[in-house]
């Protein structure tokens, strides 16, 4: 089966368990050994891997505010990548939104887009935060949006809203019957 198409997962909140801030907003974990990956995650990398690329799409900005170090951002996605066999990982660092590849600019869904000649119609983005949703609709990804109630409103709609990642698996089988 020839890939076109993505899912791109948002890391700490979809992939991985976010810790929230006194303000109830997600923070991203520090160091590999933090890791605590999310219910269903695993059995929807499994169930999707061969139909679409697995794309992690994060932005960082504790490395440019100096909150945590590069490489201890590379170590937590290698070690995602190796775990749910992602096909890749972009990653923005900057902490300002006049950079095209920070979310909720698409940037790096484009350029995934362009390295793996994908169909972003065809494409989903799962996302916990307004950014995401934005990017993904920007991009024309459908996207699905992860609710934990967070201390922020969303920007723009999306697709369709979640309470858990299991239910990811019966939004796209429904969709791919049309």
């Amino acid at each position: 089966m020839v890939k076109n198409a993505a899912i791109f997962f948002d890391r700490d909140g979809v992939l991985i368990e976010a810790p929230l801030d006194k303000f109830k907003k997600p923070i991203s974990i520090k160091y590999k050994d933090e890791i605590k990956i999310l219910n269903d995650v695993e059995k929807i990398c499994k169930y999707y891997e061969k139909k679409y690329y697995l794309i992690m799409i994060t932005n960082q900005p504790d490395v440019s505010r100096k909150n945590n170090s590069k490489e201890n951002i590379e170590e937590i996605n290698l070690e995602l990548k190796s775990k749910l066999k992602l096909d890749d990982i972009y990653v923005c660092y900057c902490d300002t939104d006049t950079c095209p590849n920070r979310k909720p600019n698409p940037g790096m869904i484009f350029k995934a887009q362009k390295k793996y000649n994908l169909n972003l119609k065809n494409s989903y983005f799962i996302g916990d935060r307004w950014r995401d949703v934005d990017a993904s609709n920007e991009a024309g990804c459908s996207s699905i949006f992860l609710n934990y109630n967070y201390n922020e409103a969303l920007n723009s709609k999306p697709n369709f809203t979640i309470k858990n990642l299991n239910e990811v698996l019966n939004i796209i089988k429904w969709k791919e019957q049309f």
